[in-house]
């Protein structure tokens, strides 16, 4: 049986890579803060909760002890520039410190589309400066040859949807509510892609392994969906899908950018976490799309689940 620890495994993602693993009768150690954020988990049977906090490179390594590999998916959407720097920049890096002690064989790490590593401060904003600095540390202690090498798998997904997504479920409840949808960003182009295709994702390059005395070449992929749409029209699609204003929605208002970072700080003012804040516009000054430059789904034997069908679904049920 091999065994792996699951770093962010409570979240959106981590949940369906959980049951994926578990039904491919891995051994799932999931790290968490509380036990009660992992409820949703625990009638897996493979699977074991951890309390720890991540951050903490003393319990992190006494964590990796004993396991043959690990994924992260640990990251944020808000933040501070420091905050940003110790979720996507220093946990890699104790991770990759702890794996290469501990000799774990195989680390897949979940990054975002439009990340670069190669450079990473050419990013607009600070998610994805982030993300790619992030990805670059960690290329640095796979590379082969080296004493420390492990294998790694970098995956850059676009935005993701599925049936509990923070994304096409808050539009259509924006929706339901407001009158007129004032929208940042209209014209950006997003290539969604299902959530259980990242999840296969994350299972298909475990399976890739070790077959050699040292790490292979770390691969990279991109994780896109079949199709291309603008904010704007996801925005009326998740309308039109879950049958809001008998499927029509509600008119779409494109705010200049300048009443666009207006918005966003004022949404960043408000108690909880922000709808939207002005590193989230930075964000989508560059379209959210497969470069072309990374091999795909595809190429690991996944063909991408289209939108519509999906979210048409889950977004009926889910108002």
């Amino acid at each position: 049986m091999k065994n792996v620890l699951l770093v962010g495994g409570t979240g959106f993602v981590g949940a369906h890579v959980c049951e994926k693993l578990v039904r491919q009768g891995w051994q799932v150690t999931v790290p968490t803060r509380r036990r009660l954020n992992a409820r949703h988990l625990q009638h897996l049977s493979l699977v074991k909760l951890l309390e720890m906090d991540v951050h903490d490179e003393v319990a992190l390594a006494k964590a990796v002890q004993g396991h043959d590999a690990v994924v992260n998916l640990v990251a944020i959407l808000h933040g501070t520039q420091a905050v940003f720097e110790r979720v996507h920049v220093t946990l890699p890096q104790k991770l990759a410190r702890v794996c290469s002690a501990a000799g774990v064989k195989q680390l897949v790490h979940v990054s975002a589309l439009g990340a670069d590593a190669q450079q990473p401060h050419s990013a607009p904003s600070m998610y994805l400066r982030s993300k790619g600095e992030g990805e670059a540390v960690l290329l640095r202690a796979a590379t082969p040859g080296q004493q420390a090498a492990f294998d790694l798998t970098i995956l850059r997904p676009s935005v993701i949807f599925g049936a509990q997504d923070k994304f096409l479920n808050v539009f259509a409840k924006l929706q339901q509510v407001l009158p007129v949808m004032p929208l940042a960003g209209a014209a950006t182009r997003f290539q969604p892609v299902w959530v259980e295709d990242v999840a296969n994702a994350v299972v298909r390059c475990l399976a890739r392994g070790r077959t050699a005395a040292t790490a292979r070449a770390p691969l990279v992929l991109e994780l896109c969906g079949p199709d291309v749409f603008t904010l704007r029209e996801l925005v009326q699609l998740s309308a039109q899908l879950s049958g809001i204003n008998g499927g029509r929605g509600r008119p779409v208002l494109a705010l200049p950018r300048w009443l666009g970072r207006l918005q966003a700080r004022l949404m960043e003012l408000a108690p909880g976490e922000p709808l939207m804040s002005r590193d989230n516009l930075d964000s989508m000054l560059v379209d959210n799309v497969a470069s072309g430059k990374c091999a795909d789904l595809q190429s690991i034997g996944i063909e991408p689940a289209a939108l519509r069908p999906i979210a048409a679904d889950y977004l009926k049920r889910n108002q």
